[in-house]
């Protein structure tokens, strides 16, 4: 989210004239003063956009029916792909093919132990030989398969491209289209050290680019949406709908893979139009627009940005409770930023961190409907998952909130201040106030058994993958936003301090901070491979919300100027037609 800081007024009330109260000569009857109302303080007001949706997607109307029906419609043709990845007459290539398109589709959730079983197989039986002979697209796909599988196959496969005199890729990869594609693809998961794959990527890109053009249709389709964001850091739900609709020729030999593609696509349109009605009526009945008017008002947007951690239908709780909280947060965040008062966000603070309803009397009136709201929700959850055992993410949710307003706290003080912090003191805070903590924790309350007690724990401990996450989390939306935020008169940014702590240039400044985040992805790509220090199932929301924020961040301030990626993205899976099942 864009923590953008404020400090035109620098938090401070605007100081009066002392006036004499008694006459210059001393009279011993002063002339009656008229009493003067107190200013109003001078609030950071950052005009936001309104919502570009208001009330549109409250009038949607769920047809149970239908939603069973297409329930129903969908044992058939996953029953048909089941006995296809299973099928042992299948060769090796055209399996691995297959395994592909389901994972690109958005499906291989539904066949988690089947594909593993099929590529455990394969992985062992891997001959680097083979590969001499093989051509680079067919290479780049199976590479892409083990590594998004968590399987490590070497990133030597691709030596064979590169020209032993040179050193640089050969002329023809640059005849092969597809392959150069896919070899751009596979480039994106790479791991520390492998210097083949950073030098594909750079060469690939590069190529790309200049080709583009020359390009007609569905290659260019491809290339341009690939050269805009590829697969690995993109929202799966979008990047499955896109490769349906321009890859039709990976897998349209396959008919139960077709349907089962436009039946699952249609029931989770079904299913997430009705969780976002749901959070919608939500946030109006909570009158949120009327109390706290001045916040980013964006209902679609919040819930889009948590439907790309975890898309599957049995995790719809999961999806409605993490983005309540992180709605929470936007208030929370707009509040400190862009109205409230050094000496009001330090008395929100303490209420939040104080958690109990008597904390309201010391809070400005602007903020008690929120504070009574937040505190209601929670008790809820609370006592909802209390019943069977699991009030344990809740806490863990309501924690990382309280440490976020601290947070939060920090930043306005520094402001207040007109303090610049250190890069390290800004890190420090500055993954705290990323809000990726919350996010991250309050995702868990929803997901079940799998997310114990042990798995909580292991959040707990920072592991190597979370750090990476949080940091592209981080600096990411600081690159993209630190000119608005430096326009609206914030005293420090990632950027900002990075300059200040490196005696740099703005350029190098902002070059600095993307090898981290290129590095952050790194380190992810190998939290992601076997044998993984906890469930794949947990893994993949940490990895999925660095891929959020890489949509929302990439060109733009997309949360707050939410009017070119996230609207497209919310039209295609809300608002446009899913694939008809006709045809």
């Amino acid at each position: 989210m864009a923590l953008v800081r404020n400090n035109s007024s620098n938090g401070r009330e605007p100081v009066l004239s002392p006036r004499s109260l008694t006459s210059p000569r001393g009279l011993t009857s002063p002339r009656p003063l008229s009493v003067q109302p107190a200013p109003e303080p001078v609030r950071p007001l950052a005009n936001f956009p309104p919502s570009i949706w208001a009330d549109r997607f409250i009038s949607f109307s769920l047809d149970n029916s239908e939603l069973e029906a297409y329930a129903n419609a969908l044992e058939e043709p996953k029953e048909a792909v089941r006995s296809l990845i299973t099928d042992t007459t299948i060769d090796a290539n055209t399996k691995l093919k297959l395994v592909y398109s389901v994972h690109r589709l958005g499906l291989s959730y539904l066949y988690t132990d089947e594909i593993d079983a099929e590529l455990n197989k394969l992985f062992e039986k891997i001959d680097l030989q083979y590969y001499e002979q093989v051509d680079l697209y067919t290479i780049a796909v199976q590479f892409q398969v083990f590594r998004h599988h968590g399987y490590k196959i070497s990133s030597d496969v691709f030596k064979k491209f590169k020209d032993s005199t040179t050193g640089t890729f050969t002329d023809d990869v640059t005849k092969d289209v597809k392959g150069m594609l896919s070899l751009y693809e596979s480039a994106h998961l790479r791991l520390h050290g492998e210097d083949i794959l950073d030098e594909a990527l750079a060469f690939t890109e590069a190529h790309l680019k200049k080709i583009v053009t020359t390009l007609e249709g569905d290659l260019a389709r491809q290339v341009n949406l690939v050269l805009k964001r590829p697969f690995h850091t993109g929202m799966p739900m979008v990047e499955a709908r896109l490769y349906f609709i321009t890859h039709e020729e990976d897998f349209s030999s396959h008919e139960s893979v077709v349907k089962l593609a436009k039946v699952h696509f249609n029931y989770l349109q079904l299913q997430q139009k009705e969780e976002l009605r749901l959070v919608s009526q939500w946030w109006k009945d909570m009158q949120f627009q009327q109390s706290v008017p001045y916040i980013r008002d964006r209902v679609p947007e919040i819930y889009l940005w948590i439907l790309g951690l975890y898309f599957e239908p049995y995790y719809s709780r999961a999806r409605i409770i993490a983005t309540k909280i992180t709605l929470f947060l936007v208030v929370l965040d707009d509040t400190y930023d862009a109205y409230a008062t050094i000496d009001e966000i330090r008395s929100i603070t303490d209420a939040i961190n104080r958690w109990e309803i008597s904390a309201i009397d010391q809070l400005p009136e602007y903020i008690k409907p929120f504070y009574r709201i937040l505190l209601n929700e929670y008790d809820d959850l609370e006592k909802e998952y209390s019943k069977d055992g699991r009030a344990f993410s809740v806490h863990a949710s309501k924690q990382a909130f309280q440490e976020i307003a601290r947070g939060y706290l920090e930043e306005a003080e520094w402001l207040h201040n007109g303090y610049v912090a250190t890069f390290p003191e800004y890190m420090k805070n500055g993954l705290i106030t990323s809000a990726y903590n919350v996010i991250s924790k309050s995702a868990l309350v929803g997901m079940g058994a799998i997310a114990d007690e042990e798995a909580l724990a292991w959040y707990e401990t920072h592991p190597k993958i979370l750090k990476a996450s949080e940091l592209i989390s981080r600096l990411q939306d600081d690159v993209m936003t630190f000119q608005f935020e430096r326009k609206r008169g914030q005293s420090a940014t990632g950027v900002d301090a990075y300059i200040k702590e490196y005696n740099v240039s703005e350029e190098v400044a902002i070059q600095e901070l993307m090898k981290m985040i290129e590095n952050a992805w790194k380190d992810i790509n190998e939290g992601c491979l076997k044998p993984t220090e906890v469930s794949v199932a947990l893994l993949t929301p940490i990895l999925n919300l660095a891929r959020m924020i890489d949509v929302v961040y990439k060109f733009d301030d997309g949360f707050t100027f939410p009017g070119k990626t996230l609207k497209d993205y919310i039209t295609l899976l809300f608002v446009s037609p899913p694939p008809s099942l006709e045809n």
